[in-house]
């Protein structure tokens, strides 16, 4: 499958934790959202799908086990919704199979109401019963974008991240309680495949 990504968290941009540092502020809470442009498993269509995934670590990512909550959007069928959980909570391998083996607790897993936007430097998400993430993309020098490549913890390995900044981070569902702006941000596209 392939699409757009982004995230945003609490650490100061750009996040330490990405470069197997400790957090800006003693942990991190990271919302992930995925867009997925087109896709399948098993033959099953996955186009158009959203899948959004909030992450608590309480100190340094590589050292500690995550919290997890996963929000599937609300239009995927029965068999989209196993899918999409199946792939992102990391049973079928992957990049999202090497980022669940930091999980140490599933806080639980939703269909709901997501709606993802992607317009020049600005990416931003909605979810119906959890809140909702904004960033713009920083400018750097004569205008360009800031980048980063290869960095040791990355949701889309392969690509360049534009580095971003919050514009609203707002999240209240499972434990899960945000209410930031101007923190860290990355967006890229994404491509994942089997095993």
């Amino acid at each position: 499958m392939k699409g757009g990504y982004f995230e945003t968290c609490n650490c100061e941009v750009e996040c330490p934790c990405i470069f197997m540092s400790a957090p800006s502020h003693d942990d991190c809470t990271v919302l992930v959202a995925w867009h997925i442009d087109e896709g399948s498993f098993d033959n099953l269509d996955l186009g158009g799908m959203n899948v959004v995934a909030l992450f608590h670590s309480p100190g340094n990512m590589f050292t500690t086990k995550w919290r997890v909550a996963m929000y599937v959007d609300e239009r995927a069928s029965k068999e989209q919704t196993l899918a999409l959980t199946k792939i992102f909570g990391g049973q079928v391998g992957g990049v999202p199979g090497a980022l669940a083996s930091f999980i140490g607790e599933v806080a639980g897993v939703k269909n709901a109401k997501i709606d993802f936007r992607s317009s020049g430097k600005n990416r931003s998400v909605r979810v119906q019963g959890l809140g909702e993430a904004e960033i713009e993309a920083i400018e750097g020098q004569g205008g360009s974008e800031v980048e980063i490549q290869n960095h040791p913890i990355a949701v889309s390995p392969g690509h360049t991240a534009t580095v971003a900044k919050s514009k609203k981070f707002s999240v209240h569902d499972l434990g899960f309680d945000v209410e930031l702006s101007n923190r860290s941000g990355l967006y890229a596209p994404f491509k994942y495949s089997g095993p």
